[in-house]
């Protein structure tokens, strides 16, 4: 099973902050003994997003 983590930053920055690094990590290693790839993590903002794979911070 494969799955994509998305959420967004209401203050519209969608730079990633050390936080969302650490937690898409967390996620990535709980998820992977249950069989879960966790493809990218991206955060929307209101001038666009990005993408935790695309930045190789995942």
């Amino acid at each position: 099973m494969a799955s994509k983590l998305m959420h967004n930053h209401p203050s519209g920055d969608p730079t990633p902050s050390q936080a969302d690094i650490q937690m898409t990590k967390s996620i990535v290693a709980i998820s992977a003994p249950l069989g879960i790839s966790v493809h990218d993590h991206i955060i929307v903002g209101k001038n666009g997003h990005s993408s935790l794979k695309g930045m190789r911070l995942m």
